[in-house]
């Protein structure tokens, strides 16, 4: 069966505009900005929980805990709403991730160095991983290549904020939130691993 030309006008507009709507925001403009918003609010609450756990007896403080567990929430959701409303920006998956890191990476720092909560081991092997990450992602980003998160990432990143809280909350030599940490950074690990080798796959080409 032949397809007259108009036809085929009519058949390419139409199939542009179901592209156009499946890549357009599902949400009004103004709820297309909560999912940054939540990220830059994850970040001013940084310098609110240090503020918080440096005075803190024996780095038991729930006030910090709770400002710690409130930035863990927040990473939750403002990625599940962006891949939901279809807002994903470049803004969000630079900023994301680096709230994350930011506020895991100040709570082992005090944990380690202010209180004596945790070893060195564990801010050394944070603080390389990171570095790894950034070191990677410098090498792809010119390429356009993005290194997206993966499951062993998110995992590694919730176990890591569940236990640096539960820390705060415990008395020193509580055992199983340090289990639970330790796990995290396993994981966290492993995840940077495969970063560093979709990095090094991209930089073959």
């Amino acid at each position: 069966m032949s397809v007259t030309k108009g036809e085929q006008i009519r058949a390419n507009l139409s199939t542009g505009s179901i592209l156009d709507t499946m890549s357009a925001p599902a949400v009004s403009a103004p709820l297309a900005r909560v999912p940054n918003a939540l990220t830059i609010l994850r970040l001013g609450l940084i310098p609110v929980f240090i503020a918080l756990l440096i005075p803190a007896e024996g780095g038991k403080s729930w006030a910090a805990a709770i400002v710690f567990g409130v930035a863990g929430v927040t990473d939750q959701i403002d990625g599940w709403l962006a891949r939901r409303w279809r807002v994903e920006s470049d803004f969000g998956r630079v900023a994301d991730p680096l709230a994350d890191r930011l506020m895991i990476d100040a709570a082992v720092i005090l944990l380690v160095l202010v209180h004596d909560r945790l070893p060195w081991i564990a801010l050394a092997l944070i603080i390389a991983r990171d570095a790894l990450l950034i070191s990677g992602y410098k090498l792809v980003m010119p390429q356009g290549y993005e290194l997206n998160v993966n499951f062993l990432g998110k995992a590694a990143t919730w176990l890591l904020y569940a236990s640096l809280a539960f820390i705060m909350v415990t008395d020193e030599g509580t055992s199983w939130p340090l289990w639970i940490f330790w796990t995290g950074v396993v994981l966290a690990l492993a995840a940077g691993a495969l970063y560093l080798r979709s990095a090094w796959q991209v930089m073959r080409r």
